[in-house]
């Protein structure tokens, strides 16, 4: 634990606090979550804006529409017509599970819930544990490609090691704490953006004395 907070604030010193994920509404970070899928945040704000300027950013709003005028709202975030697909199959999940409302759905015992949203077509494990940190406010970390990489960097991870295992690590050493949680994962992904990217930026990194591949630089 001590290790992996060491990181944590070492981060933190030098990015500040992120403020992720951006979203006015929990309704709106699960349709980003669900958006962001193979696309950048940049596709993903002008779907949900298209979304709103028609009036439908909302679980019936969504659910109501034929789904090629869904597609071509949600066109901008790329692959439209399979996330329109999922949008639509989320929120049948959510008017199901809970009429809609998801102050409701997040009463649930999350591990359970989590197992439901993966059940869910066109959810994976980064949506759901995003969907459920970021929109719920529930302590499971959210691993993605940047996590794998800098922790594989540091030696305390494998470069092949699964989702699960790799949010078991994160889970199994820090405390069941979402608000950690959140700002540990925007944190790497500032970091796997600014330095630790696929062809490292050593010099300067916050973690180069802690890094066998800052080391190998002569950091």
């Amino acid at each position: 634990m001590t290790q992996l907070l060491t990181i944590f604030d070492r981060l933190l010193a030098q990015y500040g606090q992120r403020h992720w994920w951006p979203g006015e509404t929990p309704f709106e970070v699960c349709v980003g979550a669900i958006l962001t899928q193979n696309t950048n945040w940049g596709n993903v704000e002008r779907a949900i804006a298209n979304l709103k300027e028609a009036g439908r950013l909302s679980p019936p709003g969504i659910a109501q529409l034929p789904p090629d005028e869904l597609a071509a709202l949600i066109r901008p975030a790329g692959y439209f017509n399979v996330k329109a697909g999922r949008l639509q199959a989320f929120v049948a999940f959510i008017l199901q599970a809970a009429d809609g409302d998801l102050d409701r759905l997040f009463l649930r015992n999350w591990p359970a819930l989590r197992d439901m949203l993966l059940a869910v077509r066109g959810i994976g494990p980064e949506t759901a544990d995003s969907i459920l940190l970021y929109a719920g406010n529930q302590p499971s970390f959210v691993v993605d490609a940047y996590t794998r990489r800098i922790f594989n960097r540091l030696g305390l991870v494998d470069e092949t090691i699964a989702y699960e295992p790799l949010r078991a690590f994160f889970m199994g050493h820090l405390p069941a704490d979402a608000q950690l949680y959140n700002e540990y994962h925007a944190l790497l992904v500032e970091h796997g953006k600014q330095a630790c990217r696929t062809r490292p930026r050593c010099t300067g990194c916050c973690l180069a004395t802690l890094c066998p591949t800052g080391h190998a630089a002569g950091i």
